[in-house]
């Protein structure tokens, strides 16, 4: 994709337990550190800062409406930042655990998507986005991995 687009990436899920209980401690307690990293990461460019997702999560009217939902949605150079990030650092490592946290039910929602550079997308695109690529499968419109690493 030409340097006039940045790439876009949703993904969320449910934990299996509350926010409070200490069997996702771990999960929660390194959240900082892992967003600290991205936001260090080569090719970042932006993300939804926690306030704003978590009022699209716990929302009754919301995207969500379940207080158990975990996401992100973050904005990227391209496919080859967000893969160093997701596969090559300590990222990995929590991301190999999401089965001690996540419901296997709708676990592993991810969805990307090129925008126009400076574009920040908000929940609701990102979840047409999702729900295209369920609908569609992958095309230029919402696509997931193996797509983007053949583009």
């Amino acid at each position: 994709m030409t340097h006039e687009f940045q790439l876009a990436e949703f993904n969320f899920g449910t934990l299996k337990y509350d926010w409070d209980d200490p069997r996702v401690a771990d999960f929660q307690n390194n959240l900082d550190l892992v967003n600290g990293l991205a936001a260090k990461s080569d090719g970042f460019i932006w993300r939804m800062l926690d306030d704003e997702m978590e009022a699209a999560q716990t929302d009754v009217q919301g995207v969500f409406a379940n207080p158990r939902t975990a996401s992100t949605l973050s904005v990227w150079r391209d496919v080859e930042s967000l893969s160093a990030f997701v596969w090559k650092t300590i990222h990995k490592r929590f991301y190999d655990r999401k089965g001690e946290w996540f419901d296997p039910q709708g676990n592993g929602n991810f969805v990307m998507w090129w925008v126009p550079k400076g574009h920040r997308p908000s929940i609701s695109e990102a979840m047409a986005r999702f729900k295209h690529l369920e609908t569609h499968g992958d095309s230029d419109h919402a696509f997931g991995w193996d797509y983007a690493r053949k583009t």
